[in-house]
């Protein structure tokens, strides 16, 4: 059994006015690839986001501890300096900024990752020819003027440069055609192997499933965890899609509903 790195206990949480996750539970070993799935709007993205520490959600009960410690109140740059990344369904656009400095700055920022300019071009430039990147990109600025499917190679060479702990990959086989998928599945296959990395891959989908190898499957809806299993989830759910799901969930609200003091806060889906 693999060594725990992230163990979120009985988390609820969500923005100022809406609780979009309810008594979440969740625990990824060093090493493990785990999916996330779930129908649209039912807060997938949302646990991400928490589990990066991003300022727009807050948590109202519950517990995030990585690789042995509790960072429910950390920032996200101290998250990411321990070692989580986090990749976006859209990445942004950065004016102003090229692609290489932004690289570079980021590396520079983990001590255990410095090298010298030298050293670091070449990596780079490995990188991008393993990503089937134009070096050409690394001189424009951060995702300016670019493709979805080059957004998501810039965020895969992030992810092989950065190398860290846990990778969170958000509908990250969103919009990409089969070449690009193919290189996005590539590289999330070289962090796992080569970096012993940790993913949570989270999708609606099941096309780039194809090409990871899955240890465990966990299905969301209504901000609830209410399956978990392994790869073969994901043939069921192939089948029967996620109604079932669905109405258990719905089901569990009604009675937290019922039980719920008079004036609580509606329970909003995500």
């Amino acid at each position: 059994m693999a060594e725990e790195l992230l163990t979120i206990s009985d988390l609820t949480a969500g923005t100022e006015d809406k609780t979009i996750l309810h008594d979440v539970n969740l625990t990824i070993g060093r090493g493990e690839s785990h999916v996330l799935m779930g129908p649209n709007g039912t807060g997938k993205s949302t646990l991400g986001h928490v589990i990066m520490g991003d300022p727009v959600y807050k948590v109202a009960s519950g517990k995030i501890v990585f690789d042995g410690e509790d960072i429910t109140e950390k920032t996200a740059d101290k998250r990411s300096l321990a070692g989580i990344f986090l990749s976006y369904q859209a990445p942004v656009e950065v004016p102003g900024v090229p692609l290489y400095t932004f690289l570079r700055t980021i590396s520079q920022m983990r001590p255990e990752l410095k090298m010298t300019p030298k050293n670091f071009r070449k990596r780079v430039s490995e990188l991008a020819a393993q990503l089937s990147i134009d070096e050409e990109f690394l001189g424009r600025d951060l995702n300016v003027g670019f493709s979805g499917g080059e957004k998501k190679k810039i965020e895969m060479l992030q992810l092989l440069l950065l190398q860290p702990k846990l990778a969170i990959l958000d509908e990250t086989d969103s919009g990409l055609d089969v070449d690009a998928l193919s290189v996005v599945s590539r590289a999330i296959s070289s962090y796992m192997s080569d970096y012993n990395g940790s993913i949570l891959l989270i999708t609606h989908n099941t096309r780039i499933l194809e090409h990871v190898d899955v240890d465990k499957t966990h299905v969301m809806t209504h901000g609830h965890i209410v399956e978990t299993g392994d790869a073969s989830l994901i043939a069921t759910i192939e089948q029967q899609g996620f109604e079932s799901y669905e109405k258990e969930a719905a089901a569990e609200l009604a009675d937290e509903a019922e039980g719920a003091p008079e004036g609580a806060d509606a329970v909003a889906e995500h």
